[in-house]
């Protein structure tokens, strides 16, 4: 018997209160963050469900709606579906009580919330007041693929829930078989969810891998999803060293405020004592910064073999910020300090590292048009000292001299750029400015042939520049496709130089300095496309010639920014091919190259280029040295430069190739060569590097340089891959690193041994090595064992 009527009566007026029930029951025994602690930069995202909304509408589809007369019962039959605020649930059958009011839903029952969790079983029944509830073979799949299942699942007073003989796991592929247990697992004897103490409790609970347990936990807690962050032990993580001992790294994390929090973990080292390790987080509306600190004092220090063999205290500290000033603006900075230079490889396991041996302060600016950055610098290196007894040159003896004195404090960088937005001579303007200003304790001078002839990479005091640059171009295109582009561009420096080594160096002796380079130049293109069946190929003619003054005092002023002389492809057409301010190119230059691309339609490009630069006119920038004389042997030293060259090539069948060479100008020999290839093909994964570079006597480097990296994975199950890496010294024929590994890796779980060997670190020993041991248990966390300098 129908009785549509009633039923928008009765069962509408609890519609609120029905869905809200269900969810709480479901939500208070899906417990899909139960295992996520906040690690140190992690937080929560994931939220409680929300509640119903009482005023929400609610639509029922049956195939049947009945009411029993004689037990006072409402029941939908067949296919039965319930929509409800974003919340669905599906039942073979719901009965709703009149006499007990109780509402119970049989048969396949399948509940989805709102936020994509899936609450699957057989029978759910909810109390009068929807405060309590019960339900048997329930299983919850979350929306971070996470899974419970539990033999029982009881509400009670509305607050807490508690599940018998409960399992929590991770799921990953529909297509495993259904009986075969998960890679691991937590198996519980019960799980109880206290809503006001926002806590789950585990009792009697087992971790088991392929369904037999290995670990044994007779009381866990975990914060409830509603909690964004808990305080408590994170995973801990172990080290096996020969110069260090064993040790446990056990982590801590303070959830001090909403705003702000912190992580130390201590890891006593049986060779070296106990090891401390700190950081502090604090979050603002319009920033964050945090603070680091980590170290200890040795125990034997007699251990290392270098000049860290005496030290005690050995530690480093850190501080990273990042402030919104403005819309356009930050504020910022990254800065370490540490003991000694070997600090972190030493420690590797310090949770900060050295920031590639680069602190930095930064205010920074930008809009569509311009930008301004205003950055210091210091520098504390690695590299151990060493030293030449037959360098005396002018009196700068490395000899018992420290490496870290001749590093430069860089206070302070200022760039600013500037685009004009209207066409000036119908063409677009702009502006370019630095001023950059460092000082340093000691001159940085080595021998490139024993001491008769000195190198200067920096001198002592302060050397201050002042540069100014506004870039003016325009390109027309002509009915054949030919493309023109007249460019100028005006640039002046100032130099300031305070150094008492000035003399000896052969530098002048005014303390300002000022610098004018003048330029008008053309560059020409002209792409020829070719269509053909199956793909296009463009073949492009560029030629550009620029046209100045000679450069002005050449080897009278230091050469801090633009040691770095790199010609190839991609600076042959740069109107300036220096890598910095301190040098400005001069003379008349033309560079002249032939640009080919082919593209065909089943996916493989390829791109080529190759060229060269003629010295027409007036003094060679490249062939005059500096203090440095990085410029020699450059390969454009000559009124002919040497050849560039470069190729790409990308496949359709995952194989990448990229090459870059320049070549000698008499005998097309080989000077500089760098290629890279990338290939993936079936369960592999290669890579493979290449490097040459022909001796350069004139920068102190005496013979060739060439070495092949190579790295590689072979995927041999589902799951399962081993992995190697070496790279080897050609011209010496030797192995400078090498490692070897085999990993597993699930969507719930991953781990990786791997072993590797290190020969080019300067730190007394021929060879370090490394034992690394990884495990990761998706929503739980990870841990490591790593050991290093095995002998």
């Amino acid at each position: 018997m129908s009785f549509p009527a009633f039923l928008n009566t009765e069962i509408w007026a609890n519609r609120g209160r029905l869905l809200a029930a269900v969810s709480a029951l479901a939500v208070g025994a899906c417990l899909s963050q139960f295992a996520t602690l906040p690690a140190s930069a992690q937080n929560f995202t994931d939220e409680l469900a929300k509640q119903a909304d009482p005023n929400a509408e609610l639509l029922l589809e049956a195939s049947e709606i009945t009411y029993d007369f004689d037990r006072d019962l409402i029941v939908a039959t067949g296919s039965v579906q319930v929509y409800y605020d974003g919340n669905t649930v599906q039942a073979h059958q719901i009965i709703f009580d009149r006499k007990s009011q109780q509402l119970m839903a049989r048969g396949n029952v399948i509940f989805i919330e709102s936020n994509g969790n899936v609450v699957r079983t057989e029978e759910m029944t909810l109390s009068e007041d929807f405060s309590e509830g019960f339900a048997r073979a329930l299983q919850i799949d979350t929306t971070r693929r996470t899974r419970f299942i539990a033999e029982q699942a009881r509400r009670e007073n509305d607050n807490v829930t508690t599940i018998n003989n409960g399992i929590y796991t991770v799921y990953t592929k529909p297509t495993n078989p259904p009986n075969k247990p998960p890679l691991w697992r937590v198996r519980a004897e019960k799980i109880i969810h206290n809503q006001q103490e926002k806590i789950i409790r585990f009792e009697d609970a087992a971790f088991e891998v392929y369904g037999q347990p290995i670990a044994y936990l007779p009381y866990l807690s975990m914060p409830d999803p509603s909690v964004r962050r808990k305080s408590g032990f994170l995973m801990p993580s172990g080290i096996v060293n020969d110069k260090l001992g064993y040790g446990v790294t056990v982590p801590y994390y303070w959830a001090l405020n909403p705003h702000y929090d912190a992580t130390a973990a201590l890891t006593p080292l049986t060779k070296q004592g106990l090891f401390g390790d700190v950081e502090y987080r604090h979050r603002f509306t319009f920033g964050q910064v945090s603070f680091s600190a980590a170290g200890l004092f040795q125990a034997q220090p007699g251990q290392f073999s270098t000049s860290r063999a005496d030290e005690r205290w050995r530690g480093a500290i850190n501080s990273k910020a990042s402030f919104n000033l403005a819309p356009d603006w930050t504020l910022g900075w990254n800065v370490t300090y540490k003991s000694d230079r070997a600090f972190f490889k030493d420690y590797s396991f310090t949770s900060f590292d050295d920031n590639g041996e680069t602190s930095e302060i930064f205010l920074e600016g930008k809009s569509d048009r311009n930008a301004l950055s205003v950055k210091a610098y210091a520098f504390q290196i690695s590299q151990e000292d060493y030293s030449d007894s037959q360098f005396d040159a002018n009196g700068f003896s490395p000899v018992g001299s420290s490496l870290q004195d001749k590093q430069p404090l860089v206070l302070p960088v200022i760039d600013y750029d500037y685009v004009f937005a209207d066409p000036v001579l119908a063409g677009e303007l702009a502006l370019t400015a630095n001023f950059t200003s460092l000082t340093r304790d000691e001159t940085d001078a080595f021998s490139i042939d024993g001491g008769t002839t000195p190198r200067f990479r920096g001198v002592d005091g302060t050397f201050s520049r002042l540069t100014l640059k506004g870039d003016w171009r325009r390109t027309f295109i002509d009915p054949l496709g030919q493309s023109f582009t007249p460019f100028a561009y005006m640039r002046g420096d100032l130099f300031f130089l305070a150094s008492p080594d000035a003399d000896v160096l052969a530098l002048t002796g005014e303390s300002f300095v000022g610098r004018a380079m003048p330029a008008v130049g053309m560059e020409y293109r002209y792409p020829i496309i070719a269509t053909f069946t199956g793909g296009n190929q463009i073949l492009e003619p560029v030629a550009q010639v620029v046209v100045r003054p000679d450069e002005q005092r050449i080897g009278e002023l230091p050469n801090d920014d633009a040691q770095s002389i790199v010609f190839d492809t991609s600076t042959l057409f740069d109107y300036d091919k220096f890598s910095g301010f301190d040098r400005a190119e001069g003379g008349t230059r033309l560079n002249l190259g032939l640009n080919y691309k082919l593209q065909l339609d089943n996916g493989y490009y390829l791109s080529g280029l190759f060229g060269r630069s003629y010295h027409l006119a007036g003094e060679n920038s490249y062939s005059t040295p500096d203090i440095l004389g990085a410029t020699q042997d450059s390969g454009l030293a000559g009124d002919l430069s040497d050849y560039v060259g470069s190729l790409y090539l990308d496949t359709q069948y995952g194989v990448k190739l990229g090459a870059q060479a320049r070549l000698d100008k008499d005998d097309f020999s080989f000077n500089r060569v760098q290629a890279q290839a990338s290939a993936i093909y079936g369960p592999v994964v290669s890579s493979l590097a290449y490097a040459f570079l022909n001796a350069q006597p004139d920068v102190g480097i005496d013979s060739p340089r060439e070495e092949l990296l190579g790295s590689a994975s072979l995927r041999l199950e589902e799951n399962w891959r081993i992995f190697g890496s070496v790279r080897y010294d050609l011209e010496n024929s030797n192995i400078v690193q090498d490692g070897v590994g085999i990993g597993y890796d699930d969507e719930g779980f991953s781990m990786s041994v791997s072993y590797a060997e290190d020969r080019s670190r300067n730190d007394g020993d021929s060879v370090n090595r490394t034992l690394y041991f990884r495990i990761g248990l998706r929503t739980i966390g990870s841990t490591q064992v790593s050991s290093g300098a095995l002998n």
